[in-house]
């Protein structure tokens, strides 16, 4: 009997494993990791349904893959077995080597490291310990596959990743306006030369995809409470770095040692650790730790104020005197407590970055040079904002 597994998702209702490779990854213990790791990292203190994992997202993306490669399979695009559940692979896995927060901690646990890159030592790994069986899956995943829209698929424009994010972090969140027609852009997903392209009847779907992603940006990922939140959550791990400060688990080696780490150990840690950290160091002697700490599991956050131009240096200057005075600091002290920062947001780059509308006459055009005064006015550039985090 062929095998055949489903798992219901609150997104996407069932979603359906029917691959016993695929079902032994998604049961390995790195896999199962993602399950213990908040997607949203701390947004959850803004919008309190945005607890989602990231097992759910890379089940989500996986489901998308699936949809995307039976549409483009249907039209007439060549995809063997064996690509389709390369592809596959390759989406389940292509967050499998973010840590503990996701992104609010990237670079802070393991320095020098981001989660691609430890995606891909992963994967690695996986793949000897299934005997070579995951090497079309690696080839996707670094782009080395002949056929580049199966790549694409994976980590572009309109990749699939995107898509579910964007979908599932505005389910959970509450946040009707990241809301996008995944299923129309997929219906209008087609391939020519090779390339990962959109019918032209879609244009209108990638519009509302471009305007969802920046929407979401500024009301839920650089939301100003979001920012303050995953910036106290960066100080305390550096601040604790800093004082050697002890905690339980595994978490100890990555604050209190300097060698270099095994994928085991970076693979044994999750957010769980990092909150048991927290709430240890609640109490801990240094009171810039303990302070932060408090912070995060009272919810009492650092205020944060957006501008359009860099902060004032004598704003600065007021909120640190005021909190080297308030909880009796020196000056470098309250630099933790009180700090400025900038946030930006790309929605799409018109130089680097393409999605291609292919159209009715066979001709192809960037969606930038399509007759839009949407995309041409709204979309263009970088938005930058420039903030300061202080003690109420």
């Amino acid at each position: 009997m062929p095998f055949h597994k489903i798992i219901n998702d609150p997104v996407y209702g069932f979603i359906t494993i029917d691959d016993e490779l695929l079902n032994a990854i998604i049961a390995h213990p790195h896999y199962q990791r993602l399950r213990r790791i908040h997607q949203m990292a701390m947004a959850h203190l803004v919008y309190p349904g945005a607890v989602h994992s990231r097992l759910h997202h890379s089940l989500g993306a996986y489901h998308l893959m699936r949809c995307a490669l039976q549409e483009l399979t249907y039209k007439g695009i060549e995809i063997t077995p064996e690509e389709q559940q390369a592809a596959k692979i390759a989406i389940l896995l292509h967050d499998i080597g973010h840590g503990p927060f996701s992104h609010a901690l990237e670079n802070t646990l393991a320095e020098g490291m981001h989660h691609e890159e430890i995606s891909l030592l992963l994967i690695e790994d996986l793949n000897k310990e299934f005997d070579g069986k995951l090497q079309m899956a690696l080839d996707i995943f670094t782009d080395k596959y002949p056929k580049r829209f199966l790549h694409q698929l994976v980590s572009g424009q309109l990749d699939v990743d995107r898509m579910d994010y964007l979908t599932r972090d505005s389910f959970f969140s509450g946040v009707n306006e990241g809301t996008i027609a995944y299923d129309r852009i997929i219906k209008m997903l087609t391939v020519k030369n090779g390339e990962l392209m959109v019918e032209e009847k879609g244009i209108y779907s990638i519009e509302k995809f471009l305007v969802a992603r920046r929407l979401m940006y500024w009301q839920v990922y650089l939301h100003k409470t979001v920012v303050s939140a995953e910036q106290m959550l960066k100080r305390i791990i550096r601040r604790a770095k800093m004082v050697h400060a002890e905690c339980p688990g595994p978490l100890n080696s990555f604050i209190n040692t300097t060698e270099p780490k095994s994928l085991e150990q970076f693979c044994s840690i999750d957010d769980h650790d990092v909150l048991m950290a927290i709430k240890t160091w609640c109490s801990h002697p240094d009171k810039v730790l303990s302070i932060l700490c408090q912070g995060i599991i009272d919810r009492r956050l650092l205020k944060v104020k957006y501008f359009g131009e860099p902060v004032e240096q004598l704003l600065l200057e007021n909120k640190l005197l005021e909190a080297a005075e308030k909880y009796e600091l020196n000056e470098e002290d309250a630099g933790w407590l009180v700090f400025t920062g900038e946030a930006s947001s790309n929605t799409y780059n018109f130089e680097n970055e393409h999605i291609h509308i292919l159209f009715k006459d066979g001709s192809v055009r960037d969606i930038s040079e399509v007759d839009n005064a949407l995309i041409h006015e709204n979309m263009k550039g970088n938005i930058k904002k420039y903030y300061i985090c202080y003690l109420s």
